[in-house]
């Protein structure tokens, strides 16, 4: 998916993915070593490995992928009917909780966010995750509320068509049930 989503944004982008060399052949979990090592101009790198490289002066932040690439429901909850229909009040609760952690993250600052998750990163300094949280924020990675639209959904579709990963388009009515309204 992150190469799928790397293309789309370079597609939105407008630039002719024939003049460019995208290299598919590096593991994922070595891509930053490769890129300080030498190897490519760019990397499509996750949080907190782009900060850290940033850090050691390796390199510089040039955008945002998923602010090129389009809102799609990159993170998602999977269940099967079944399991939907015998849970349907917990998931409900389990999408509100989300929903309150979205709502934290678009009521506070970088700094205060950071303060609260840092725990669940022991290897990342405060410094740094507020770092991180504050590029989140500025690129809006975030989605407002947990609600997947039929936009983002159809964005990821369009992804998978044009890399011929599907050859059949689901409706949006039959795969997504949101259990948080708007």
């Amino acid at each position: 998916m992150p190469a799928l989503n790397f293309l789309n944004a370079i597609k939105n982008s407008n630039i002719d993915l024939s003049k460019i060399n995208v290299n598919y052949a590096v593991d994922f979990a070595s891509l930053s070593g490769s890129f300080i090592g030498g190897m490519g101009d760019f990397v499509d790198l996750f949080e907190p490995t782009a900060t850290s490289v940033v850090k050691n002066s390796k390199a510089c932040i040039v955008e945002s992928i998923g602010k090129l690439s389009g809102e799609m429901p990159y993170t998602a909850f999977y269940a099967r009917k079944s399991y939907l229909n015998k849970n349907n009040e917990t998931l409900k609760d389990f999408t509100n909780a989300i929903n309150k952690g979205l709502e934290f993250v678009k009521n506070n600052d970088a700094k205060t966010i950071a303060k609260v998750i840092l725990p669940e990163f022991p290897d990342i300094s405060l410094e740094d995750l507020t770092v991180i949280v504050d590029n989140y924020k500025k690129y809006d990675s975030w989605l407002s509320d947990p609600f997947i639209n039929e936009q983002s959904f159809n964005n990821l579709q369009d992804i998978l068509e044009d890399n011929k990963l599907i050859d059949k388009r689901m409706p949006y009515s039959k795969l997504i049930n949101n259990l948080y309204e708007k």
